[in-house]
């Protein structure tokens, strides 16, 4: 049976490194070094996505006090991130489901950056609304389990 909204709502926990995250843009052409400094942080939470137009980098803030000299014509002015884990494994089938994430958390008036890996779901949220954030998500997981 395919995996539902409900069910995994009613069953995942919500895990928090408590740490701060910064968002940093590259141009194009920097993909080599930020992918560099990621293989050396090696930290548990990170994030490297490329496009046709820049290259973004996310990682805890001491990892990008240590190598941000490295990150040629790097910005990084979006303010600091708390990280979300839904922390249970996702079917690649699941609908709905950031859908009804990002909606409990815009109708609270937080803002989020969801990113998806193989089998987790992950959001980064404004460090200073976390435990709103945390709270509004509970209360949506006691819809499902009660």
């Amino acid at each position: 049976m395919a995996q539902t909204v409900a069910d995994v709502l009613a069953q995942a926990e919500l895990y928090t490194d408590e740490a701060d995250y910064i968002m940093i843009h590259l141009p194009a052409r920097a993909i080599t070094s930020a992918a560099s400094v990621l293989a050396e942080v090696g930290d548990p939470f990170s994030g490297l996505i490329v496009d046709k137009d820049e290259v973004t980098l996310i990682l805890d803030v001491e990892a990008y006090e240590e190598y941000k000299k490295r990150l040629h014509g790097h910005q990084a002015e979006m303010g600091l991130w708390r990280l979300i884990t839904f922390d249970m494994e996702l079917e690649s089938d699941l609908l709905g489901f950031m859908a009804t994430v990002s909606k409990a958390l815009a109708d609270a008036g937080i803002s989020i950056l969801p990113l998806a890996a193989y089998s987790r779901d992950h959001i980064l949220v404004p460090a200073e609304r976390i435990d709103d954030a945390i709270a509004t998500l509970n209360t949506l997981k006691s819809n499902f389990t009660s």
